[in-house]
């Protein structure tokens, strides 16, 4: 049976192509072979809707799975891209902090049901709420690793402080294995100071653990969602799909070199 590694992809910022990252890196790594899952955690279901399913046509979906009512395995559904999978998030989802509120476990509901997950998945990536409530405790304590999505522009570090600081709670006391993959720079704009600067920034600030790749700004990234496809079935060879490519393959190849 084949252990996946999962991924969280959290950043309670809003509108920092946190969604957009979690379709098309997932995407991308099925793209390249890997048997892939997309856990779509945010009540918003934006991750949902992008990859072509309707949220309110679904029969079952996470919050049923979350509440005990439905098997994981009869919820998770196939995608227009092989090798993708995809758990479905609904806004019903918004009510399962009340829910489990009772619940003596209610930080590792994710866990379990990852380990009840039958089919054998390489790679599980989790679509954080932009928030750190339950459900992002849930996706950090269920995860290998933590990506970080940050965009570049004026309050990018802003928020960051409080994510770092749950990220080191969980780390603490709830999932010591808990490392952060990377923070990966995104709507990047060639064009302008500004984006150079908060590049370097980072760099500064984080050194190594920022992604070599750099997400730019791309028309075609921002109307694939419309079309309820990921940018690789959207236009594979626009500037998003390339770069998104370019950062499954960083992954792939840190995932070697940790093994190894």
């Amino acid at each position: 049976m084949v252990c996946p590694k999962v991924i969280s992809i959290s950043n309670q910022k809003g509108g920092v192509g946190k969604t957009t990252t979690a379709v098309n890196l997932a995407s991308s790594l099925a793209l390249l072979g890997k048997h892939t899952l997309l856990i779509d955690l945010d009540p918003q279901a934006n991750a949902t809707t992008g990859l072509g399913i309707d949220p309110d046509g679904l029969g079952a979906h996470i919050y049923h799975v979350m509440i005990g009512q439905m098997d994981v395995n009869a919820v998770i559904i196939p995608t227009k891209l092989n090798d993708l999978f995809v758990l479905p998030s609904h806004p019903d989802l918004v009510g399962i902090e009340v829910e489990l509120m009772g619940e003596p476990l209610r930080e590792r509901v994710i866990t379990r049901m990852i380990s009840q997950v039958r089919d054998g998945f390489d790679y599980i990536l989790i679509d954080c709420p932009p928030s750190l409530g339950l459900l992002t405790l849930n996706a950090l304590t269920a995860s290998h690793s933590l990506l970080i999505p940050v965009q570049c522009e004026y309050y990018a570090l802003e928020g960051l402080k409080s994510l770092l600081n749950t990220f080191k709670l969980v780390k603490k006391r709830l999932n010591p294995g808990l490392s952060i993959a990377g923070y990966l720079l995104t709507m990047f704009d060639s064009r302008t100071r500004l984006s150079h600067d908060i590049a370097e920034n980072m760099k500064t600030h984080f050194n190594s653990k920022v992604f070599d790749t750099i997400i730019p700004r791309n028309i075609r990234l921002c109307e694939a969602p419309s079309f309820g496809l990921p940018i690789c079935l959207y236009d594979i060879s626009s500037k998003g799909a390339q770069h998104y490519l370019k950062l499954a393959k960083e992954i792939l190849a840190m995932e070697v070199a940790h093994e190894n």
